[in-house]
């Protein structure tokens, strides 16, 4: 018998490997995936990237303690071989393997297109890939990235708290994620992100959404807020009540001080998106803005040193001026020429 969302899920799979992996034939494609997670979503997949020629491997094995290189010494190494061995790598990991050694060689190869999924579920990835209109889509993320391009300083507040204000670097790239057709690493579809001038990140961030820091640092949803007061790049202090306690704890544990270092800043944009703990999903509701820290990714183009490994944590309803044009009031869509395109997409 059909089970719940299983027409929809045939439909993320097609869109996850003819138009999003644009997978060929001949190409070796992996597929990863923890012990924790829902294989039907993997299998729909699976079975696109095998109709679209590809050679394919469904790579299940225990979940880590964490993500990153925290991840390493748990994992297999026959799976640490094949990971950069393949054209395509597909990661469904509840635990990333995003940052880890394995990540880093396939990201260094010049061969091998990621896409990061990790914890999507049946309903999760209905809502963020299969209901989505990708035309409007990317003309919306587009005009974002111009429009971001071209500012020189930003500033980030939220009714919560966060007031955060920084420059950019105009020879940085902002990641676009839409697809992974080119090798390197790419997001689900609905997150833009890039890494400011480093030193000139001052201020106060305060995380309202959730927080995800892999293992013990997997907060989820947050019933108190974690303020962080950042000077010059770097997280000076942490504020709050049991959860602010769990990061602070948790960074004294991990010892590495590179992991105080602010690596990125993303919009959330996916009109599917909802507050769910999932830090992939969460990372892209709309209006929101996000902060990680601890290691920068290669596609960010930072200057930061390598950390052992990472953290998100999300700012709701965000207001976000770009020089002294407003893009995004209280989560709000109102710059102009992004107007009518979120209305057409529903938001």
């Amino acid at each position: 018998m059909p089970e719940t969302f299983e027409l929809e899920l045939g439909k993320a799979g097609y869109i996850v490997a003819f138009e999003m992996c644009r997978v060929k034939k001949g190409e070796s494609v992996i597929i990863t995936v923890d012990s924790v997670m829902d294989l039907k979503p993997v299998m729909e997949v699976a079975k696109a990237a095998e109709a679209a020629g590809g050679k394919v491997m469904v790579a299940y094995h225990s979940t880590p303690k964490g993500y990153g290189k925290v991840a390493d010494p748990q994992l297999p190494e026959s799976l640490k071989v094949a990971i950069p061995a393949a054209d395509v790598w597909v990661e469904f990991n509840n635990q990333w393997l995003l940052y880890s050694s394995a990540w880093i060689e396939a990201m260094n190869n010049g061969r091998t297109r990621y896409l990061f999924l990790g914890g999507l579920d049946p309903e999760r990835i209905t809502r963020c890939i299969a209901m989505l209109d990708m035309e409007l889509q990317e003309k919306f993320q587009n005009k974002v990235v111009e429009l971001t391009h071209k500012a020189k300083k930003m500033r980030i507040t939220t009714s919560a708290g966060t007031d955060i204000a920084f420059e950019n670097v105009p020879e940085r790239p902002i990641t676009n994620e839409l697809r992974a057709d080119v090798p390197g690493p790419h997001f689900l579809v609905g997150q833009i992100g890039w890494a400011p001038k480093e030193e000139s990140i001052n201020g106060v961030i305060v995380f309202d959404g959730s927080f995800s820091g892999g293992g013990e640092a997997d907060l989820g949803i947050l019933a108190h807020p974690i303020e962080l007061i950042i000077k010059k790049g770097r997280i000076e202090e942490i504020k709050g009540q049991d959860e602010a306690k769990v990061m602070q704890n948790w960074l004294k544990r991990i010892g590495d001080q590179n992991m105080y270092n602010l690596a990125h800043v993303c919009y959330g944009f996916n009109p599917g998106a909802i507050l769910t703990g999932l830090c992939t999903e969460d990372e892209r509701v709309w209006g929101s803005t996000e902060w990680g820290n601890g290691y920068q990714g290669p596609m960010f183009h930072g200057s930061l040193p390598e950390a052992v490994s990472h953290a998100d944590g999300i700012c709701l309803n965000s207001t976000v001026s770009l020089d002294e044009t407003l893009l995004l009031e209280e989560g709000k869509v109102v710059h102009p020429e992004l107007v009518d395109i979120a209305k057409a997409m529903g938001k």
